[in-house]
C-alpha cells in the first residue's frame, strides 16, 4: 500500500527532500528552501535534506516521519526515492511510486493516454544509436516541424524544436546527452496552457506567454521572461474541456495529491 501522506502534521519531524544530482539540481534547490521557509512559518518542525547516495541514514538519524519531496527530475520524481520512501515505511508527499516513474517517463505517459483515447501529439520514439546509422533520416516518420526531447528529463532541459531536417539530428544528438532514448513530437503552434490538480479538483488555467516564444529552462527560471495569465484566455467551454482532461489523465497515470497537466492549444482553438 502507498504510503503517500496527503495531510502533514505539525507534531511530526518532515523532512523536505531537496538538491539531488539530476540536471535539475539547482531548481530543485531553490524549491526545497522555498518549501522549507513556507512550512517553518507555519511552525512546523521542519529538516532540509540535499539528497545524496547516503539518504536512508539521514533520514534515519535525523528521525524523519514524513517527507516533503521538492526534488526534480531523475532520483526524485521518477519513483526511485518514492520506492526508497515505502520501504522505509515513511510517508510521502506527491504520488506514489508507479505513477512518479511514469509522469516523468514522457514515452510512457503517452502510451497511456493512447490507450485511454486521450489527445496527445503523434510521437515516436528512437534510441540514441539510431541517430548515427545510414538510414536515420529514413525512421523518421512524423513529418516536420518536430520537438525533439529526452524521453525522461524536466524543465525543457535538453529540448529543440527543429523546423528544418538538416538540423534534425544535432537536436537527437543534444537530447541523447541526457537520456539513451529520446522523443519525438509532432510540433503544435499555439497557446500553452498548464493547470494544477490538487486532490483531485482541477484548478484555474494558466496561460504561459514566453517572452522569446519557446518556454524554454531559461524562460522558466529567469525572472520576467515569461508572462502567466490567469486565467488563461480561452472560452469556457474551451477551458471545462482542458481541466476535464486534465483530471482523466492524473487518473489514468495514477496520480495522487498535487499534480500539473500542460497542455498545447492549437491557434484555431485558441481563441476566447
Amino acid at each position: 500500500m502507498s504510503k503517500v501522506a496527503h495531510t502533514l502534521y505539525r507534531d511530526k519531524r518532515v523532512g523536505v527532500l531537496m538538491g539531488g544530482s539530476s540536471a535539475e539540481r539547482e531548481i530543485s534547490l531553490h524549491t526545497g528552501k522555498a518549501i522549507q521557509k513556507a512550512l517553518q512559518k507555519k511552525n512546523y518542525k521542519v529538516y532540509p535534506i540535499d539528497v545524496n547516495r547516503l539518504l536512508a541514514q539521514t533520514l534515519t538519524k535525523k528521525k524523519i516521519e514524513v517527507a516533503f519531496i521538492a526534488l526534480h527530475g531523475r532520483g526524485g520524481e521518477d519513483g526511485t526515492a518514492q520506492g526508497m520512501l515505502e520501504i522505509m515505511q515513511i510517508p510521502y508527499t506527491g504520488s506514489g511510486v508507479l505513477a512518479s516513474a511514469l509522469a516523468l517517463h514522457k514515452g510512457m505517459t503517452k502510451k497511456i493516454l493512447r490507450y485511454h483515447r486521450l489527445s496527445t501529439a503523434d510521437f515516436q520514439i528512437i534510441r540514441e544509436e539510431e541517430i548515427e546509422s545510414a538510414d536515420f533520416y529514413r525512421k523518421i516518420k512524423i513529418p516536420l516541424p518536430l520537438v525533439i526531447k529526452p524521453i525522461a528529463e524536466g524543465s525543457t532541459i535538453g529540448t529543440t524544436i527543429v523546423k528544418q531536417k538538416e538540423h534534425l539530428r544535432d537536436a537527437c544528438k543534444h537530447a541523447a546527452h541526457f537520456d539513451h532514448h529520446i522523443l519525438m513530437e509532432r510540433f503544435i503552434e499555439g497557446k500553452e496552457i498548464t493547470t494544477g490538480i490538487l486532490n483531485g479538483e482541477a484548478l484555474p488555467l494558466v496561460e504561459i506567454v514566453p517572452k522569446d516564444g519557446f518556454y524554454s529552462f531559461q524562460s522558466k527560471y529567469t525572472p520576467g521572461n515569461t508572462e502567466y495569465i490567469i486565467p488563461a484566455r480561452v472560452k469556457k467551454s474551451v477551458a471545462l474541456k482542458i481541466q476535464h482532461l486534465a483530471l482523466k489523465a492524473y487518473h489514468a497515470i495514477g496520480c495522487e495529491g498535487a499534480a500539473r497537466v500542460d497542455f498545447m492549444l492549437s491557434h484555431k482553438n485558441s481563441q476566447p
